[in-house]
């Protein structure tokens, strides 16, 4: 296993745990009730979900050249947030070059 893999592991163990403690803190309701509650908490939830949905755009491309199906990573990021990226990750951080581009001459 691969010094990234482990690491993308550790963040994503790390963040689960995090966010299984708020749902367990708040329930999944109220944590969309908190996240939309001011100015500034629904400006980060605004952002989160501008940053999830080009990591969404961008894992989309990158498993489909793969080969593999997007569907499971983008459904744990509607529901988990991070989660599914990081599984993502974590999946495929030992292959090749994650999201190399072709240079077209």
């Amino acid at each position: 296993m691969s010094w990234k893999r482990i690491a993308f592991a550790a963040v994503l163990a790390d963040f689960s745990a995090l966010t299984a403690y708020a749902v367990y803190q708040v329930g999944f309701v109220g944590f969309f009730e908190l996240a939309t509650a001011n100015w500034a908490t629904l400006t980060v939830f605004a952002d989160l979900l501008i940053a999830l949905s080009l990591v969404m755009v961008w894992m989309w491309n990158d498993a489909r050249r793969r080969g593999v199906s997007p569907l499971p990573y983008i459904a744990l990021t509607l529901a988990l947030g991070s989660v599914g990226p990081l599984t993502y990750l974590v999946r495929y951080a030992d292959d090749a070059e994650l999201a190399a581009v072709p240079v077209e001459a």
